[in-house]
């Protein structure tokens, strides 16, 4: 089974929302997302959480946490979203990175709008990785 390993900096918005719905979109039997970040913030930010309830997917007891060696070890995939030169890099493990903008502090429209892009990123992901949706 892959293990995709979602990170940005502060493990606040956008790597919550890829891990939230990659693991709402992909078979558990082929696939799990995990998220992290190199600083992690103390919750997921309000909007984050607004635009996902939205669509059905709580993030309200969702925790950042910290990228670990451990957890990167864990991991088949790194995808990092777009923090430039703060992103983690894993050496030995594949990366690819989805550049998009930070949420925190934005209008709720482009918070709804990355986290649209993010679920079609992922659903894109899914299909170029041969990962199933669930029966």
């Amino acid at each position: 089974m892959k293990r995709i390993l979602f990170a940005c900096v502060h493990n606040a918005g956008r790597s919550q929302m890829a891990a939230a719905w990659f693991n709402a979109l992909a078979d558990p039997a082929d696939a799990v997302a995990v998220s992290a970040g190199t600083q992690p913030a103390e919750h997921v930010h309000p909007q984050v959480q607004e635009v996902m309830r939205e669509v059905g997917i709580d993030l309200s007891k969702s925790q950042p946490q910290f990228l670990s060696e451990e957890l990167a070890k864990s991991s088949t995939l790194l995808i990092t979203m777009g923090c430039g030169e703060a992103c983690p890099v894993v050496p030995g493990l594949a990366r690819e990175d989805w550049p998009l903008p930070d949420p925190k502090g934005q209008e709720i429209e482009l918070v709804r709008a990355t986290r649209d892009e993010i679920r079609r990123r992922v659903l894109d992901f899914m299909a170029r990785q041969g990962i199933r949706r669930p029966q």
